[in-house]
């Protein structure tokens, strides 16, 4: 059963910085294609960045140059550092982990809130 917990959300300030944290069980870490996404209130989720297992990433437009995405094979956990915050970022941020090979949304954390308020 998979298993993805995120954690590492809270309240910053624009121009602060938050590193997200999700760890996985359950899966073969290195089979997976990991992903953060994103919903704000009133917004379809989006995809903010994603990390495959031979480490190359990809970002949404929005967040290129603040922020990385990583992931620790050996800990079977995923980062997303997230620096120059803005209040547009303010969403709650979801884990996501897709086997390489299937099709499908795969699965999902329980998110954690990030809220950029002044």
């Amino acid at each position: 059963q998979v298993r993805l917990v995120e954690s590492g959300g809270g309240v910053v300030q624009p121009g602060g910085s938050l590193r997200l944290s999700c760890a996985a069980s359950g899966i073969i870490f290195n089979m997976y294609a990991m992903s953060w996404y994103r919903q704000a209130p009133g917004k379809q989720r989006e995809l903010v960045a994603s990390v495959h297992s031979s480490a190359s990433t990809n970002y949404a437009d929005s967040v290129k140059g603040r922020f990385t995405i990583s992931r620790d094979n050996a800990q079977n956990t995923v980062y997303l550092q997230m620096n120059s915050l803005k209040p547009e970022d303010t969403a709650v941020y979801y884990c996501n982990a897709r086997k390489y090979g299937t099709v499908g949304q795969g699965d999902w954390g329980q998110g954690t809130q990030v809220t950029v308020s002044s």
